[in-house]
């Protein structure tokens, strides 16, 4: 036998058995597993969005109007004082209310610690709207670890809490422990 015989004989005996399995089998269609998993995952996205959507567009006035918060401050404020014999008496850190009209909200929230082991005390917060109204309240026994203080607006007096212009935290030298050191004042919010 010779090399072409040899391939002839080879390519028939293939050629025919592939013929022969082709014939026997009618093609048919192929199901694709890939195609169910698209669909999955297309009908679990439709059905999330719409159910945020929903969800969002729903009202909870009552549910919100309860846990509002506004914050002044992102990060720590620091308050660092010098105030006795022959300094000034009082210092003052004064920051801005950006959007004047609180009167939706009932306290006022702030966390407050001593800086390095300089406690004051005693601080005074004053709240000042824009007819020179002025509400103060004291924050007593400042230490070194932080305590979260929340204002009641009925224990201040003001009378327009629409107008709200800022808010000051103060040591004085009469009421300080000690006459020079730091306060550190964070989370300054409002809410209900």
């Amino acid at each position: 036998m010779t090399r072409d015989e040899i391939y002839d004989h080879l390519a028939k005996v293939y050629l025919g058995k592939r013929g022969a399995v082709e014939e026997k089998r009618p093609p048919r269609r192929r199901f694709s597993a890939w195609l169910v998993i698209n669909i999955v995952i297309t009908a679990f996205i439709l059905a999330s969005v719409f159910w945020g959507l929903t969800a969002f567009f729903t009202r909870h006035d009552d549910l919100l109007k309860s846990r509002i918060i506004y914050t002044l401050t992102n990060s720590p404020l620091r308050l660092t004082y010098n105030v006795g014999k022959g300094l000034p008496q009082v210092k003052e850190l004064k920051i801005g209310v950006p959007s004047p009209d609180v009167s939706r909200y009932q306290r006022i929230n702030l966390s407050v610690r001593s800086f390095k082991g300089a406690n004051p005390g005693r601080i005074k917060v004053i709240l000042t709207n824009a007819k020179a109204e002025r509400a103060a309240y004291y924050l007593d026994d400042i230490k070194a670890r932080w305590q979260e203080y929340s204002i009641r607006f009925d224990e201040l007096n003001l009378t327009d809490w629409k107008t709200l212009k800022d808010i000051a935290f103060v040591v004085e030298a009469w009421n300080a422990d000690r006459t020079s050191g730091s306060v550190l004042i964070d989370n300054i919010s409002f809410a209900n």
